[in-house]
């Protein structure tokens, strides 16, 4: 074949470092809508992106000429920077290191879409921890508790 063909759909969920609340309502828009031109500017296909004041979820679709790691590396590095240069304030703000990338089956986008959507409603009686824990069990993803949340 003389082409590659790549259709990745993935599902990002990270957080804010020790899940400080520095995604307050009045940037939130601004900082999904530049992570957004991140993921254009290399070459992904952004979905929807949306969180909450301390963690933020982007379904898209990857780049195919880019790893998993290094597009998300690539994508907290440059929103971090981004947000220090145009909201001075939030000076402290940084990404958490780790991050959880579920890939996703077109049968189940619409319901993925919905729940990115419904953040702020999922979030009025459920952590980032217990909503991080719930889909890591779902998905059976072994982890060790003590070794996620440093």
């Amino acid at each position: 074949m003389s082409g590659s063909f790549v259709s990745i759909g993935t599902h990002f969920i990270f957080s804010t470092k020790d899940r400080q609340p520095f995604i307050t309502d009045d940037i939130s828009e601004r900082i999904y809508s530049y992570i957004g031109g991140i993921i254009n500017s290399l070459d992904g296909i952004p979905i929807i992106i949306n969180g909450t004041s301390d963690h933020i979820h982007i379904y898209c679709f990857l780049p195919k000429e880019i790893s998993v790691s290094r597009f998300i590396r690539i994508v907290k590095s440059r929103s971090s920077k981004w947000i220090h240069n145009t909201f001075p304030a939030k000076y402290r703000f940084k990404w958490q290191d780790g991050y959880g990338a579920f890939s996703v089956s077109k049968s189940i986008e619409d319901r993925v879409i919905e729940y990115i959507k419904n953040q702020k409603e999922h979030h009025k009686d459920k952590s980032f921890k217990e909503e991080f824990l719930t889909i890591l069990r779902k998905l059976k993803i072994e982890y060790n508790e003590k070794y996620i949340w440093v």
